[in-house]
């Protein structure tokens, strides 16, 4: 017969916080340089080429295409939209470049906390561990 303790549902009860705000983060990654991209004065046009350059500058054989990528896509997408105001589709570029870098940052600490919580509860049960 199995027995389930505290320690085991407090335990289920940790990974499904945490898997929720994987979840959140996860979806908050594509959503924060969009929202740089308007916030610089980007159009639609910025906020879909950031999406699309995303996603092609993590598949792109390119050293640093992740950070590459939204940057240029949304520079497409505002030359596309207006070939004539380069200064608008670098502003909107720049907007899409600083959102990439908060999403990065705000990546960088939720795993700082995951691997501030798997210590813990290591320590917490380092006597049936070792």
């Amino acid at each position: 017969m199995l027995y389930f303790t505290n320690a085991v549902a407090v335990n289920y009860w940790i990974l499904g916080i945490t898997l929720l705000i994987t979840v959140v983060i996860s979806v908050l990654d594509y959503i924060i340089p969009a929202k740089g991209t308007k916030k610089f004065g980007g159009s639609s046009y910025g906020i879909w080429g950031t999406n699309i350059g995303l996603i092609v500058g993590i598949f792109a054989p390119i050293p640093f295409g992740f950070i590459i990528g939204p940057f240029v896509g949304a520079l497409v997408g505002e030359l596309i939209y207006d070939y004539k105001d380069h200064s608008r589709a670098f502003k909107a570029a720049t907007g899409s470049f600083l959102g990439f870098l908060a999403g990065s940052f705000m990546k960088f600490v939720i795993c700082m906390m995951y691997l501030g919580l798997f210590v813990w509860i290591v320590w917490e049960n380092k006597s049936g561990l070792f």
